[in-house]
């Protein structure tokens, strides 16, 4: 469906979401929230994709939290507050529960909830002259709604200094950290998300979607349970379709069916 707030286009099964409210430095506020909600949820259940590219319009990735939006927040009761806080959480747990890659592409800054953003994407490039920052102390608030998805990724030490001091730090720093993954020029923003759509493109799409439920269910399980999960999952993997063409392909020094036959990710 068409949005107002979003752009989404696809690519050799590839979709890139781009937030689009430039203007603002694509701010959040309840339409955009409503909106990537809703695309996310669609892409649940488009097979066809192989990945997810999460991207900002103009020269700014997200400034986190739109001016107009926060101000009309002051009259919200508390009951209203809490609503509108968990209809920003859905639209967190829309993009960290896709079945497909998302590879989060950040250039400038990422603010906030915008770090948020960052928390869900399974793969993180920014360029070198990023700048983050959970910035909502400084505002009297706190990194409640993201810190759940915040913390899976930075783990509780870097909280402890990042969510209290609301400092901004580097791409760097946030490579450093878990944050990111990869730190870039800016110039090189684009090849390096494609780079790295083209190293998902020779994996097995059925394979990528049970990677990605490892990651999101084994840490949650006890020992014996992990171990269970995991012997069950293996087992059928290896004994699918595309498993068995997998290793007959690997056997056999041949690509499988879903490889792309050129590895140059500008074809």
């Amino acid at each position: 469906m068409p949005y107002t707030n979003l752009h989404v286009e696809e690519s050799r099964g590839v979709v890139t979401v781009t937030l689009n409210r430039p203007d603002v430095r694509n701010a959040f506020n309840a339409e955009l929230i409503s909106e990537l909600t809703d695309c996310f949820s669609q892409l649940d259940h488009d097979y066809n994709l192989r990945a997810v590219v999460l991207a900002g319009a103009g020269s700014l990735f997200c400034a986190g939290a739109d001016i107009q939006w926060m101000k009309d927040s002051i009259q919200y009761t508390e009951a209203q507050n809490r609503e509108d806080a968990l209809r920003m959480a859905r639209m967190f747990q829309a993009i960290d529960l896709c079945p497909h890659p998302v590879i989060g592409r950040v250039q400038k800054a990422a603010f906030g909830g915008a770090v948020g953003l960052i928390s869900v994407c399974d793969i993180v490039v920014a360029d070198e002259n990023a700048k983050f920052s959970f910035s909502e102390v400084r505002l009297g608030i706190v990194p409640a709604v993201i810190s759940s998805f915040a913390l899976r990724k930075i783990g509780l030490t870097h909280a402890r200094r990042f969510f209290l001091t609301g400092e901004v730090f580097s791409a760097q720093t946030a490579k450093e950290i878990g944050l990111i993954h990869e730190v870039v020029p800016e110039a090189q923003l684009s090849s390096k998300v494609q780079e790295l759509g083209v190293e998902i493109l020779k994996s097995g799409p059925k394979a990528v979607r049970e990677a990605k439920i490892l990651t999101q269910r084994v840490p949650a399980l006890h020992y014996e349970e992990a171990l269970e999960f995991c012997a069950k999952t293996i087992a059928r993997v290896r004994a699918s379709q595309e498993g068995q063409e997998g290793l007959k392909a690997f056997l056999e020094k041949s690509l499988p069916s879903w490889s792309p036959k050129t590895l140059d990710s500008s074809k």
